[in-house]
């Protein structure tokens, strides 16, 4: 018996099983070690097994699991003074929840109460979660199409054009949604000056900004905020993946205008703030701030971005390499599944978005030793591929 007689058919499954982890390095169950550019899809931020993390939640475990948000709490009141201390100018109010989609789902109907509209504006490529009210702002039709209808006066506007995006906004248009760097889709990067744009067109309609930073924040792209490479502030922005160590959390930071319409029992989480996970996010925190882990992605993301570009050179199966900090994608010429196995078999846990691109998500945490192992077995890889498209061709 193996997980797949109890799970279904839902997940994208890997012929590893992994027992245990430490930094950037993960081990199967035959002790086999692999350098994980895959960071649970960004959870494990600040690394595997983080002596932050395990000490902060070994110490919450032998206090107290659980304290439903109708009760006070010491640790999830350090927790958010944490938070707000980092966070972008004006986002001084919290929810807290479980999950990157529960983050969406908060920010869409905190936005629909404050503005009293129902228009949703998001991007051409864009990656909300799989929830019905994310579902409706996602863009890919093999994501949505077997659950409509879903939420209506949702609209796509093409990433990166900010003519699109005005002629797209009309009087009932409540907020309008952006991944700032692109993830599920392949890693795209907007062109400068768009996103300050979009906060110029939002104040001038009234309308909401809203930045999904769940992949993207918390020092991946070398900055606290991915949204700090533009200068730009949002109305509601939204995290999750890594913020407490690879424990579930989800959070949606607003406006205090904002939250301050929504009305008791209107919007609640039952597990949002327990202190477990708000210990593990209190030393999340720490980690980034005082370990120089936002420094490392930075220095460690441009070495990978520059080894990944002298590959793109040599091998013409590399149609483009883009990104920020430790958040890169390489677009190939192919199917990129086999690289995948190919890459387990060789000590390297890999990720992918689309079929076509390799995505690169390591905890932040990563070496320049480990960075320079992946570039050479990334180079032997691609080289295998070359062969066996040659062969094929």
């Amino acid at each position: 018996m193996t997980e797949d007689d109890f799970m279904g058919n839902l997940y994208q499954r890997f012929p590893v099983t992994i027992e245990r982890g430490l930094g950037s390095h993960v081990w199967d169950v035959n002790g086999k070690e692999y350098i994980d550019c895959m960071g649970g899809y960004g959870v494990a931020l600040v690394g595997h097994c983080n002596n932050r993390v395990v000490n902060a939640v070994e110490a919450q475990l032998k206090k107290i699991i659980t304290v439903h948000s109708s009760h006070y709490n010491k640790t999830r009141e350090e927790f958010l003074q944490n938070l707000i201390n980092v966070a972008p100018k004006g986002l001084t109010q919290v929810h807290l929840n479980n999950s990157g989609t529960e983050a969406i789902e908060a920010a869409i109907k905190f936005a629909r109460k404050f503005t009293g509209k129902k228009g949703m504006i998001a991007m051409t490529g864009s990656y909300h979660g799989k929830s019905l009210g994310a579902l409706s702002i996602t863009f890919s039709q093999k994501y949505r199409k077997s659950f409509a209808p879903l939420m209506e006066k949702a609209s796509f506007s093409t990433f990166g054009d900010i003519d699109a995006l005005r002629s797209s906004v009309d009087s009932d248009t409540g907020f309008i949604i952006i991944e700032p760097i692109q993830g599920e889709s392949g890693i795209h990067v907007p062109p400068d000056g768009f996103l300050q744009d979009v906060r110029k067109l939002c104040d001038e309609k009234g309308i909401l900004l809203i930045f999904d930073e769940i992949q993207t924040g918390l020092g991946r792209t070398g900055e606290m905020w991915a949204c700090q490479h533009w200068d730009t502030v949002p109305d509601i922005m939204c995290l999750a993946k890594g913020i407490a160590g690879g424990l579930p959390m989800g959070a949606t930071l607003v406006k205090p205008e904002i939250l301050a319409c929504v009305s008791k029992g209107e919007h609640s989480s039952t597990f949002g703030g327990n202190p477990l996970s708000c210990s593990a996010g209190i030393a999340t925190l720490q980690a980034l701030t005082q370990d120089g882990l936002i420094e490392n992605a930075a220095k460690m993301g441009k070495i990978l971005r520059d080894g990944l570009d002298k590959l793109k050179e040599k091998h013409s199966i590399i149609r483009q390499v883009r990104g920020k900090g430790l958040m890169i994608g390489v677009e190939m010429k192919f199917d990129v599944k086999q690289i995948l196995f190919d890459g387990i078999s060789s000590g390297l846990l890999l990720l992918y978005s689309g079929r076509n691109i390799l995505r690169f998500l390591p905890p932040l945490v990563i070496s320049e030793e480990d960075i320079s192992k992946t570039l050479e077995s990334l180079d032997v890889l691609m080289t295998q591929e070359e062969k066996r498209r040659n062969v094929q061709g």
